[in-house]
């Protein structure tokens, strides 16, 4: 609902978006994510009979295909995270499977991104999801300096 700074404290005032009610949190850094939506407008999909979802994005099944014969669709405007690599997956897998060949892909090992300074980025799941189900695992640390990037940059 807004930020406002005092000193070197950011004053961050939220509320729920579900109805909560309104607090003020203190932070160093303030990181602000306000999301993405699919560019499914003007595209003549209604015109042809392709059906979307509640967040405008085109329904498709484990092919890719639309509602619609013929008609397919990947990336951005359908389900998943919108980037450039799961979009290449998709196609691929999608091409493959309008060839007669068995498309898929393993959205697991799709890498999430947040394009912060420095960027962000995972692969597979996490340590919670990992113990609850029941999968043994190690921990790595890395330090950041040791980065090649990071320390072009200067990070510590």
């Amino acid at each position: 609902m807004g930020i406002s700074k005092k000193g070197d404290v950011h004053q961050v005032l939220v509320e729920s978006s579900k109805g909560g009610s309104a607090e003020t949190l203190e932070a160093d850094v303030v990181l602000l994510s306000i999301g993405r939506r699919p560019v499914t407008s003007n595209l003549g999909l209604k015109e042809v009979g392709v059906a979307l979802d509640e967040k405008g994005r085109v329904k498709v099944d484990d092919k890719f295909q639309t509602n619609v014969p013929g008609i397919f669709a990947i990336g951005d405007v359908i389900h998943g995270p919108m980037l450039a690599h799961k979009a290449e997956e998709d196609g691929i897998a999608c091409v493959e499977n309008i060839a007669g060949g068995h498309g898929h892909v393993n959205y697991a090992t799709v890498p999430s991104v947040i394009y912060t300074h420095p960027e962000v980025a995972w692969v597979g799941k996490n340590e919670e999801e990992l113990k609850a189900a029941g999968v043994a695992y190690n921990v790595g640390a890395f330090p950041f300096m040791a980065n090649s990037r990071a320390r072009t940059n200067g990070k510590k």
